[in-house]
């Protein structure tokens, strides 16, 4: 890997992790879309760590709390890494908003459930189940809205920057 990989790399982590530090409405992040983006665009998928440092660099300021429900979130996150990398074949805008979607929503579901089955915040019934489900929707929507504005701005804009350098390639090999 190239020291200009690298240092993208190290910016897009630097980035992301800013991105959780700064105010924004709870779960309201580029994080899944840049774990949806990354799937869907590197090569490799040892990728994944690049949503998951920055992540991590960022937890280091807000604050780490229980190991387990944090090994999910960090789960969640990498299974949006490979909705991106399973939808990447065939790729078209459908697919950009339904791979964010599937990792919004699955990251919900596994996410709250572990809430509920690791902590006494909510009996361990179906009722205390769909309470802590509940609970939860408005942090959901807020995590729906980001994943997909977030998704669309990054996909836009490397597909505009990727069309403007072709056209741009395209223009020089005329002349």
């Amino acid at each position: 890997m190239s020291k200009k990989n690298l240092v993208l790399i190290a910016a897009i982590i630097a980035l992301a992790a800013a991105s959780r530090l700064m105010k924004h409405p709870p779960n309201f992040t580029p994080i899944a879309a840049i774990s949806l983006f990354g799937g869907w665009y590197f090569t490799k998928k040892y990728f994944v760590v690049i949503p998951l440092a920055a992540m991590f660099l960022s937890d280091i300021f807000i604050g780490f709390y229980d190991w387990r429900l944090t090994a999910v979130v960090y789960f969640g996150i990498a299974l949006t890494f490979a909705i991106g990398w399973l939808l990447k074949k065939n790729a078209n805008w459908r697919k950009v908003i339904l791979g964010s979607l599937a990792g919004s929503i699955i990251f919900f579901i596994i996410t709250n459930f572990a809430v509920w089955a690791l902590y006494q915040w909510y009996p361990h019934t179906w009722t205390g189940l769909v309470n802590c489900f509940a609970m939860a929707i408005p942090f959901f929507k807020n995590s729906l809205a980001g994943d997909l504005f977030y998704s669309v701005v990054l996909f836009g804009v490397y597909e505009l920057v990727w069309f403007y350098a072709s056209a741009k390639q395209t223009k020089l090999m005329k002349i």
